[in-house]
């Protein structure tokens, strides 16, 4: 025997017809949490539950002190792993902006391990949150030794692929890149940075790039959330060409 749906599945299924047949379009905001709890004859927890199985199929964001609105669907970007250069790739690029926090700080906690570095070492991160309108897209932090850290980049809304490509300036020839991608939940910090629900999965990127001598020159954590990225690696395979004699 086949059980009822419950109470915030049937809501969230009328809410998401109304979406897809464009009674509730992109961009536009909900009524109020109340308001909708009294339309559905439900409490507000089961109301919020409701929202939230929108929220974690992307349907649905909710922006503090403003409410919920209907989101606009993401574009998606693919993360090239295999490279000596860190980029993303979008065929519709110019939809997505880019801004870029600038700190100093000290190494500390699980930075000392990537970079390798003493702690209390000086870094500096490069904080870059992408944008697509106005809704967060991605979030990646750079971090680097102190004096391989370019200077005159001001420390905000520069373009993060005009600050890669002058770490790459100062730095040693990379000679060996090391990649771990990880699926898991957001961290509360990211979820709300991102604007997504803590049940969407994301995809966690730790690189880490080193030159000739061994030195980790950079290391990057990226969080893509898994509706609007995907990553990509390519293998070249090298064949030994032995000439006889």
């Amino acid at each position: 025997m086949q059980s009822m749906p419950s109470r915030r599945h049937v809501i969230a299924n009328d809410i998401r017809h109304k979406i897809s047949t464009g009674r509730i379009k992109a961009g536009e905001r909900l009524p109020s949490e109340a308001q909708l709890a009294t339309r559905y004859e439900v409490a507000t927890p089961t109301l919020r539950s409701a929202l939230a199985v929108l929220q974690s199929e992307g349907l649905v964001e909710k922006i503090h002190g403003k409410g919920n609105f209907v989101r606009y669907p993401r574009r998606r970007v693919t993360y090239v792993g295999g490279g000596h250069a860190l980029r993303t790739e979008s065929s519709t690029e110019s939809g997505i902006r880019v801004s870029v926090h600038i700190t100093n700080l000290q190494a500390h906690g699980q930075l000392i391990g990537l970079l390798g570095v003493p702690a209390g070492s000086p870094l500096t991160e490069f904080l870059c949150l992408s944008h697509e309108g106005k809704s967060p897209h991605s979030l990646a932090r750079i971090y680097v030794p102190r004096d391989l850290s370019p200077t005159g980049v001001a420390a905000e809304s520069h373009c993060c692929k005009s600050v890669e490509a002058k770490l790459a300036e100062l730095r040693p020839p990379l000679t060996e890149v090391l990649e771990r991608v990880t699926a898991r939940p957001p961290t509360h910090e990211e979820a709300a940075t991102l604007r997504i629900s803590s049940t969407l999965a994301v995809l966690a990127i730790t690189r880490v790039a080193a030159d000739s001598t061994g030195r980790v020159v950079e290391a990057a954590l990226l969080v893509l959330p898994s509706d609007r990225a995907d990553v990509c690696f390519t293998t070249h395979h090298m064949t030994d060409e032995r000439t006889s004699g």
